[in-house]
């Protein structure tokens, strides 16, 4: 096989890099909620679609971060510890804490 100059390898690894990251791609972020005082801030968060979500609980018992329509759920969350999830469809999804349902917050996927 004959060898390539250099700028015709450089080329081919920058074309390479497009197809496995093209261009207008946007880096995902991830966003935290701290879980303090038996509530959850922020209340109300806007992420767009593939953001991660980081639930941190801070206060010194467990919670839960409990979709109302089950798109998606914690389970226990024990103190000190934290939950992720990533947002893969677009919708406003309401959440609560089913060991203290006054805990109430949302999260908007655009």
């Amino acid at each position: 096989m004959p060898r390539r100059p250099p700028a015709a390898s450089l080329l081919l690894a920058a074309c390479a890099a497009l197809l496995f990251h093209p261009l207008g791609s946007a880096a995902k972020t991830t966003h935290t909620v701290v879980i303090e005082g038996t509530r959850y801030a922020p209340a109300a968060l806007a992420i767009k679609r593939g953001d991660a979500v980081v639930w941190i609980n801070k206060d010194p018992f467990p919670h839960t971060v409990t979709a109302t329509g089950k798109a998606f759920d914690s389970r226990s969350i024990a103190a000190g510890a934290r939950w992720n999830w990533t947002s893969t469809k677009a919708g406003r999804y309401d959440y609560v804490c089913t060991f203290h349902p006054t805990m109430k917050a949302s999260v908007t996927v655009r």
